[in-house]
């Protein structure tokens, strides 16, 4: 079905007259628009579009499914483009200590909150959250059509301080700069970083330390994920007015989700897919970094995304296998022992050649860099 996202294409499809095929609307503003209140419309989609009462009207008679937006809720059920950070982030006022409670990410992780987390009473509600997050699966596997993607998993308490930090920021800017599309998590440690990477990969080597030197100092008597931090968001916010990308600038992408709204998205990604359904948004994740992921240290989250992947990959659930690269031996041989398991999991299957236990860096954008999918 023809997908139409703005004004102007549905200005050309109106003018088709009677030829005009199908074609589902995401999100447009069609009220100054003539056309919509005469004629057929059979089987057309009109999804979180503005409408007035007339023109819905007509619609509903003539032939169209016409889901509108709930006022009530600060989110649009059926989005046409991703997100951005600054629509996310809108309403962030860098000079007070709760500036990020007034933006529109945590307006919706509040409704999110007030209407019953992970298993809202309201039908109406549910069904909002599963078309947004439809729309969101659509848009990104969009975006990631015929591109490397490349996800970097790890720790979300991994402090912009420690080596891990700047080692997961440098590896990114290297792939990144390889011509893979980063994608995380989309939250703060390991996920941060792999943004901060990819948006320094527009930038000479020098300036990613200055940029962590604005970023690492923590706040006097600060304790805790430094994502609660006060100035958390106030920090990564002087680091991209400094550092603002450049026209056609190489990109990354989020994809974190209210289920964990307590955890700002990372600022650095140019484009953020974030979910409500945390169980859609893991294994949509691992699902489109078709050219592999890199699992650096961290806890429970990362040793279920090393298993889902491997799940993915036994199975052929997505398509062909791609590469599983664990890096820090002592920690996953020992600290978590994870590589064990996903070593004998693998025996006898095809994708035991694209699992890697290693240490250095070097080794991981050589191995991604000589994959590709078997069909390409």
């Amino acid at each position: 079905m023809l997908e139409i996202v703005d004004e102007q294409g549905s200005a050309a499809w109106l003018a088709q007259g009677a030829a005009r095929p199908p074609a589902a609307f995401r999100s447009v503003d069609l009220r100054h628009l003539d056309g919509f209140t005469d004629g057929e419309f059979a089987d057309c989609l009109f999804l979180s579009c503005l409408l007035s009462p007339r023109q819905a009207g007509h619609l509903t008679e003539h032939g169209a499914t016409v889901i509108r937006d709930d006022e009530s809720r600060p989110y649009t059920a059926h989005r046409a483009r991703l997100y951005s950070p600054d629509e996310l982030f809108a309403g962030f006022d860098p000079q007070r200590a709760d500036g990020y409670a007034k933006t529109f990410d945590a307006r919706v992780y509040a409704h999110w909150v007030r209407t019953g987390r992970q298993y809202p009473p309201s039908i109406g509600e549910s069904l909002a959250r599963r078309l947004h997050d439809h729309s969101i699966s659509e848009l990104l596997h969009d975006e990631l059509h015929d591109t490397r993607a490349v996800a970097i998993m790890g720790g979300h308490n991994v402090a912009r301080a420690q080596h891990e930090y700047r080692r997961v920021a440098e590896m990114s800017r290297r792939l990144t700069r390889a011509g893979n599309i980063m994608l995380s998590g989309g939250g703060p440690g390991a996920m941060e970083a792999t943004h901060l990477g990819a948006w320094f990969a527009n930038f000479p080597d020098e300036e990613l330390g200055e940029a962590l030197s604005i970023l690492a100092p923590r706040p006097e008597g600060a304790s805790g994920g430094e994502y609660a931090d006060p100035d958390w968001l106030q920090r990564a916010y002087r680091v991209r007015t400094r550092w603002p990308l450049p026209p056609n600038h190489l990109t990354s992408i989020g994809v974190p989700t209210w289920a964990y709204g307590h955890e700002p998205p990372a600022a650095f990604a140019t484009s953020i897919a974030k979910y409500f359904a945390n169980s859609i948004r893991e294994d949509g994740l691992l699902a489109v970094a078709t050219h592999g992921v890199v699992f650096t240290p961290g806890s429970a989250g990362t040793v279920q995304e090393i298993f889902q992947d491997a799940t993915q990959n036994h199975y052929g659930s997505f398509g062909p296998p791609s590469p599983m690269i664990l890096l820090g031996r002592e920690y996953w041989t020992t600290q978590l022992p994870a590589w064990p398991l996903l070593e004998r999991l693998a025996e006898r299957h095809d994708y035991r050649d694209l699992i890697v236990l290693t240490d250095d860096v070097d080794e991981v954008i050589d191995v991604l860099s000589r994959y590709s999918w078997p069909d390409t």
